[in-house]
């Protein structure tokens, strides 16, 4: 992995480049890249890169470029099947130089050109530039596993790995965009692309830009394009072989997928919960390796959640001893302005503050890659409201939605305001009909109606975040429900949660390199185009995995029932918290930024605390207390540093400043 960066001139006047802008460009993101950095300067067109070198370790420096040195690359990932893929180019003709897989790619662009990116797979966000074809090409991984965000400003475009990046430029300026804090509230996520600076987008999973310089002093043309979606297969032409012939296969496929994960020439370890997804990758990779792999253990502490006996039962079956990672409410909630500075939104999920500390002992350790097992989830529906949703279905009879109705009906007699009809209609609509996501983000998507200021209420109450998700649900209406479930999975959760805030973010910013064997291209179309019925069995989530895992496995991790990794979410509400809380959350901080009613969070700060522990309206109003916290501490982390005594990166220049700061607040 590394960190990349750039900017084009789309004036067609070929503006020369600044070099100090681009080495503040790289030196804020040098975190992800602390090995060696690497520039292009032409006119008109300047690249930058952080190199974390984990293939091809003494020859990888970027940009990397073709024999004749007119296609150039700065890349950020890794191309797992780096090996097969340069035999076949070289059979071609083709020479490398170089012994990383970042050299593949203007290798693949001279060999395909429209067919490039069906191509480039793996983990990877890149930028080419071809200087015979005066073209600018930039893209993200199917599955949005590593970051690429975009601006245009002045008639240049900017583009970087991290937003702190396109700030360092000194051509962007920080300020809010309504609609990010809008679809926080609602995914408890920011899955793209809308972002929450104004005028900075992600580039979506699966997506390209590409820019065609203008001649003669012409305007360049820019276009955004999808070059693959998640597709299912129809309702009832899903491969429906028996599930142990299907489980054959999957594992086949899975054991290749955790192989070329290993693939490093450094020391590759894993994350492991106890659940069955990390220990079913850490039992393989064990069994290829013909020696158990290190694993890293978070051990929240809280008796509910904590999970170290059961990756203790996979520890010793494996053979290892894990590292275990102590963390509670009070190390959450310290963690928290580093985890907003790393993930650069508002966070919601508190885990996401755990898995940040646990990648800093990873590289605390000494390691610099990590398998981890997310993807599992997504593919075979692995999270209770699924389940939640095919109970209620069964009361759905005539055609008639009571199941909505009772849902409605509930929230209603808890005393929760609800939504105008019309709303939830078009949400309905935008995914396809109901969906078992919308029961979790609705549950989030109330603290709108609690906490929002009146501004940004009326906002939110016309504005349907879902339609701005290119979900292109239409293509869908022949597949299972499931399936349309999986997409919404895939498309909001995965990519804009665990593989963003609780993946990327948190482990680069330690220098942590973080891979997905359920992720492998082939794992995922072979999971697409099975039967339902091998997802969700009855009520048994991730069914086929399981009888995967029952092979690596003892029995009670194979079958263990599916547990919600996370921390508290009332690590904010400790009887004696840091000074920072009361400060973000005064009615001075709250009237600043104008994004939040003072009453109403003033009221359920303290009101929660009588409501019993793990009902739906107390985590409900327990998430909003924590995204009005974040959003606030966001916004004076980015925007205003002028809500708490912290530091803040608002405004300010020097980035080797900034880094000398924050160390000596570490220190």
């Amino acid at each position: 992995m590394c960190g990349i960066a750039g900017m084009i001139d789309l004036s067609g006047q070929k503006r020369p480049v600044s070099r100090t802008v681009l080495e503040a460009m790289a030196e804020s993101i040098i975190h992800r890249g602390p090995d060696e950095d690497g520039f292009l300067e032409l006119p008109g067109i300047g690249f930058a890169s952080r190199r974390l070198s984990i293939i091809g370790l003494a020859d990888g420096r970027q940009p990397i470029r073709n024999e004749d040195g007119s296609v150039h690359v700065v890349f950020n990932g890794e191309l797992f099947d780096y090996p097969e893929v340069k035999a076949k180019l070289e059979s071609r003709g083709h020479r490398f130089r170089t012994h990383c897989d970042t050299e593949l790619i203007p290798h693949l662009w001279e060999e395909y050109q429209a067919g490039f990116w069906e191509q480039v797979k793996g983990q990877f966000a890149l930028a080419l530039f071809d200087e015979k074809r005066q073209r600018v090409v930039l893209g993200r991984d199917r599955f949005g596993i590593c970051p690429l965000y975009w601006t245009r400003q002045d008639n240049w475009l900017l583009f970087a790995s991290e937003i702190k990046a396109l700030l360092a430029s000194g051509l962007v300026e920080a300020r809010p965009d309504l609609q990010g804090i809008n679809h926080l509230f609602t995914f408890f996520a920011i899955p793209g692309p809308t972002t929450c600076f104004e005028g900075i987008q992600l580039l979506p999973p699966g997506r390209c830009i590409e820019v065609q310089l203008g001649a003669s002093g012409a305007s360049a043309q820019v276009r955004e394009s999808a070059y693959w979606r998640l597709e299912f297969a129809e309702q009832g032409k899903e491969d429906n072989r028996d599930p142990k012939i299907l489980a054959d296969e999957f594992n086949d496929l899975l054991v290749h997928a955790v192989e070329k994960r290993l693939r490093a020439d450094v020391p590759v370890v894993s994350y492991l919960s106890g659940g069955v997804d990390s220990s079913t990758v850490v039992a393989i990779a064990s069994h290829l390796r013909k020696e158990p792999i290190p694993s890293f253990t978070i051990q929240i502490k809280a008796p509910t959640l904590d999970e170290t006996s059961e990756a203790g039962i996979v520890a010793r079956h494996l053979g290892t001893t894990p590292i275990v990672v102590p963390v509670g409410a009070e190390e959450v909630l310290g963690a928290y302005p580093e985890l907003i500075r790393a993930a650069e939104a508002p966070v919601v999920d508190t885990s996401c503050a755990a898995l940040m500390l646990l990648a800093r002992e990873v590289h605390h350790r000494g390691y610099k890659v990590a398998l981890t097992g997310e993807g599992a989830d997504e593919w075979l529906a692995g999270y209770p409201w699924h389940k939640v949703n095919r109970v209620l279905s069964w009361l759905d009879v005539f055609g008639l939605p009571i199941s909505q109705w009772l849902r409605r009906s509930l929230v209603k007699l808890s005393g929760t305001p609800t939504f105008p009809w019309e709303q939830v209609k078009r949400v309905q609509r935008a995914v396809g009909g109901h969906n078992g996501w919308l029961d979790i983000y609705g549950l989030m998507s109330l603290s709108k109606l609690r906490f929002f200021s009146p501004h940004l209420r009326e906002l939110a109450l016309n504005h349907v975040v879902y339609e701005d998700m290119g979900l292109e649900i239409e293509r869908a209406k022949n597949w299972h429900p499931l399936n349309r479930e999986l997409l919404l999975s895939a498309r909001i959760h995965l990519s804009g949660l665990l593989l963003n805030a609780k993946g990327d973010r948190v482990a680069m910013h330690s220098s942590v390199e973080t891979r997905y064997p359920f992720l492998d291209e082939e794992v995922s179309a072979f999971l697409a185009r099975v039967t339902p019925r091998v997802k969700l069995r009855g009520l048994r989530d991730k069914y086929l995995l399981r009888l995967v895992a029952q092979r690596w496995l003892p029995p009670e991790i194979a079958w263990r029932r599916k547990a919600m990794f996370r921390a508290p979410f009332d690590s904010f509400h400790l009887d004696v918290a840091p000074a920072f809380v009361d400060q973000l959350l005064s009615e001075e901080s709250i009237q600043r930024t104008g994004y939040f009613n003072y009453s109403a969070v003033a009221h359920w700060r303290q009101a929660f605390k009588s409501l019993r522990a793990g009902s739906l309206k107390r985590t409900s109003i327990e998430m909003g207390l924590v995204a009005v916290l974040s959003t606030q501490l966001w916004h004076h982390t980015f925007i205003e540093g002028a809500l708490a005594d912290l530091p803040s990166l608002a405004g300010i220049n020097s980035w080797s400043t900034v880094r000398r700061s924050l160390s000596a607040v570490a220190g």
